[in-house]
């Protein structure tokens, strides 16, 4: 039998814009659970010393490059993975980045991260919202993002060396403007994404790569507007 085909000109817009709402909600509560795993695994790691005894070691280069690793991992794999393996899969990087996260827990104070957890959530919730609803297309933006990106990898880098706070100040603050451009930019590619006559397997796999990009955006507008505004202890 041959598989079926849909065309989207022949779907009604209800049928469409429902499952459109089922799909980013799925992507939205997969990024949520993920926030969630990785600010227990953080907290509980910097409470209970084993993040310190991990930093003695030489395991901290291992804590430090996993998650990096799983997200090589996960986009190479996904496609080839069951739904379920793919939820393991980013549960797992969850917790690792947790366990790399769970530095701020000792270097910032806790009414610091938490302000700070606020402000990123109510300005990330903006910007998806922004992505999700405009009517602009937003392909343009990704070149210069990824170039901006690049930028201030390179510049993270070289300041590693130089030590200089007023180049960190500008690291944090273009990094800020960077990872909000992206939040707008990838929600409407992953609004891009959903196709009404994609198998739940596919549009499970697609979800959790859409969550997967959003936690990033997420984490790291969240690390860089702590460098910004953190209370260090």
């Amino acid at each position: 039998m041959e598989p079926r085909t849909y065309n989207k000109s022949t779907l009604s817009s209800v049928d469409i814009d429902q499952g459109l709402r089922t799909y980013m909600l799925r992507v939205y509560n997969y990024m949520a659970i993920g926030l969630l795993i990785t600010g227990f695994v953080a907290f509980f790691a910097a409470a209970s010393g084993i993040y310190l005894a991990i930093a003695q070691t030489p395991l901290i280069w291992v804590v430090m490059l996993a998650p990096l690793g799983m997200v090589f991992y996960l986009s190479a794999r996904i496609s080839r993975m069951s739904v379920s393996t793919a939820q393991l899969s980013f549960w797992i990087f969850s917790g690792l980045m947790g366990l790399s996260l769970s530095y701020i827990f000792l270097a910032y104070t806790g009414n610091s991260i938490a302000r700070v957890f606020l402000v990123t959530s109510g300005a990330f919730g903006a910007l998806s919202i922004f992505g999700y609803t405009t009517k602009k297309d937003l392909t343009a933006w990704g070149s210069f993002l990824f170039m901006g990106l690049v930028g201030i990898i390179l510049a993270s880098i070289v300041n590693m060396f130089i030590g200089s706070s007023g180049m960190q100040f500008i690291i944090s603050v273009l990094g800020v403007l960077i990872f909000a451009g992206f939040t707008a930019y990838d929600t409407q590619k992953i609004k891009e994404m959903y196709y009404q006559g994609d198998s739940s397997e596919a549009s499970g796999r697609k979800a959790i790569m859409g969550a997967l990009r959003l936690y990033l955006d997420f984490i790291n507008l969240f690390i860089l507007l702590l460098q910004l505004f953190g209370s260090r202890r």
